[in-house]
């Protein structure tokens, strides 16, 4: 009988592995399929392991492209997206993506090559010590000191970004410690301990939202697993006659087609909401964290006990009382919560009912815009993706003016996705779009980008075109930084300094990564446009025009200038 060449004796637990070959391992046995990052020299063991490996390795242009990817990977599909990076400028290039799996409670995990252990302390070359770089942006920095004990950090790790608050983890891994040899005991997939709803209390809640005059629901946060207390939160809600609005993205939560769903707590919040929150006598607050947006810079709130009575609902003890203290604090996982709360019988009556339906009313002529200026109407787009897009597409964006547009003048239902960064950070759409394209390669992904924003990680379209995940990218084009020029004007009115861009021929740059690509000048070629962009095989770039007095859905930028 011919043995081929390529097989390989299979390991046992009793075997003698390298670091690097742990490791690998360890992240199999816990589910791990898809790891994103760009190589370098202090994690070849590493790489050599994934080599025989079953993990998908995507190969990315930017470690920041890169972390990226993988803090979108763990918001998608709530199990930690995986990131390799090498020590110095590969750790600095990925940290935006960990600040960015922090503030929008997504599971990650960064694996950072590092010096030899021997070198530590020295300022050996590219190092630096990251449990100080990482110290405030990440739930845990660690470094793996002995191969040995690769498991257990390992095991931790995805313990600590899924559980209570989820989030990034970093671990550091020494070059040296990834070639020496130890016994391979991996972990297997570990449950992820989640706190109960205590006895009582979403009885509790529910008699406080009954008696309530004028409550509100406040959603967001990371963590969600999609289960029956958030499906059934809607119907409930109507019922019961109570408003819900989502935090700051995080309106792909509730679908945006319930009567009881009245709009988005974010930036620039919409005054029918903010009238809401200020007007509200009960407020429950499932799985919030109160950072600045969804409080208007914590002025809705007043600190630390608010007008507002509050039941705030949170897997993270850490988060209750941080901020705001609670009239009633349920430290639970807000599903288990809402499982409980959602079966007991709430009724509003016809005053609550009217307040719903007026704020229902509010938020539905917010799709009601004036004609914007120059050529191209990007309501009339909006209003065609509507029509559209698949009922399961995903959308994402990056930071800027544009992610108006997709973030509150797109209507999501149940089954669609927003992928976007709630730290403002730009160039978060693509690699975002990537994730979700490999993740779910049958489901359509449209990345929203603007002029800026597209060129902070436009090298990921070459990993999109290597890992054969194809999405559409809209890049909205109006020769600016379009959020700054805005301040800009208002602040110092015609002294424009340091906000215009030119730019390059994104067409001949989307051909160039082997997409179908267009520029868009007027409304009425959109349709045609989009219609090829969802029949290409290899992604498309559509390049749409605005005018720069577009600035945003309802003010001109001259409007803005003269006050």
């Amino acid at each position: 009988m011919q043995i081929s060449a390529e097989l390989k004796p299979v390991a046992t637990a009793n075997d003698p592995k390298t670091g690097g070959q742990i490791l690998v391992d360890c992240l199999a046995a816990q589910g791990v399929t898809t790891a994103f990052g760009v190589p370098g020299e202090s994690y070849l063991a590493v790489l050599d392991a994934l080599h025989d490996s079953d993990i998908r390795f995507v190969l990315c242009r930017q470690e920041g492209g890169a972390a990226f990817a993988a803090e979108a990977w763990g918001k998608l599909t709530g199990q930690p997206g995986i990131c390799f990076v090498t020590r110095g400028p590969g750790a600095t290039n990925a940290s935006i993506g960990v600040h960015t799996a922090m503030q929008n409670s997504s599971p990650m995990i960064l694996l950072v090559g590092q010096v030899g252990r021997e070198m530590r302390d020295r300022e050996a070359f590219q190092e630096i010590d990251y449990r100080a770089m990482f110290g405030t942006v990440a739930k845990w920095v660690t470094e793996v000191d002995s191969a040995d004990r690769m498991a257990e950090i390992v095991a931790r790790a995805f313990v600590v970004a899924q559980s209570d608050r989820p989030g990034p983890v970093v671990i550091s891994l020494p070059e040296d410690m990834l070639v020496e040899t130890a016994l391979s005991h991996p972990a297997p997939q570990l449950r992820i301990a989640r706190p109960g709803a205590y006895s009582g209390t979403p009885s509790e809640a529910a008699v406080m939202l009954d008696n309530a005059t004028a409550p509100l629901i406040l959603i967001g946060g990371g963590g969600w697993q999609g289960g029956r207390g958030l499906n059934a939160l809607s119907e409930w809600a109507e019922t019961a006659s109570i408003p819900i609005a989502a935090a700051f993205r995080c309106q792909d939560l509730i679908d945006n087609h319930s009567p009881a769903y009245i709009g988005d707590a974010g930036v620039g919040m919409p005054p029918h909401v903010r009238k809401l929150i200020e007007d509200a006598d009960v407020i429950l607050a499932l799985n919030i964290r109160f950072g600045e947006m969804v409080t208007d810079g914590y002025t809705l709130f007043q600190a630390p006990m608010p007008r507002q009575d509050l039941i705030h609902v949170h897997p993270s003890a850490a988060e209750i009382g941080k901020i705001y203290q609670a009239k009633l604090p349920v430290h639970s996982d807000p599903e288990e919560f809402l499982q409980i709360m959602t079966v007991q019988p709430t009724y509003g009556g016809p005053s609550r009912k009217l307040r719903m339906e007026e704020a229902k009313a509010d938020y539905e002529a917010s799709f009601d815009l004036p004609e914007q200026p120059g050529t191209l109407d990007m309501g009339a787009v909006m209003a065609h993706l509507h029509e559209t897009l698949p009922p399961d597409a995903v959308l994402t964006n990056g930071a800027g003016n544009f992610a108006i547009w997709p973030g509150r003048l797109f209507k999501y239902g149940p089954e669609n996705r927003l992928l976007g960064p709630q730290s403002g950070a730009m160039g978060a759409g693509i690699p975002a779009a990537l994730a979700a394209k490999i993740a779910d390669p049958g489901r359509m992904v449209v990345c929203f980008a603007g002029d800026g924003d597209v060129q902070m990680t436009m090298q990921e379209l070459g990993t999109a075109m290597q890992a054969e995940a194809p999405f559409i990218v809209l890049v909205l084009n109006n020769g600016s930084y379009g959020t700054i020029r805005m301040h800009q004007e208002r602040e110092y009115p015609g002294r424009v300094s340091g906000t215009e861009l030119q730019n390059p021929d994104f067409v001949k740059i989307g051909e160039a990564y082997g997409m179908h690509a267009e520029r868009v000048e007027h409304t009425g070629d959109f349709a045609d446009a989009f219609l090829r962009a969802m029949m290409s095989q290899t992604g498309a770039l559509l390049e749409l025009m605005i005018d720069p007095e577009a600035i945003t859905p309802r003010r001109t930028l001259s409007q803005i200038r003269g006050g």
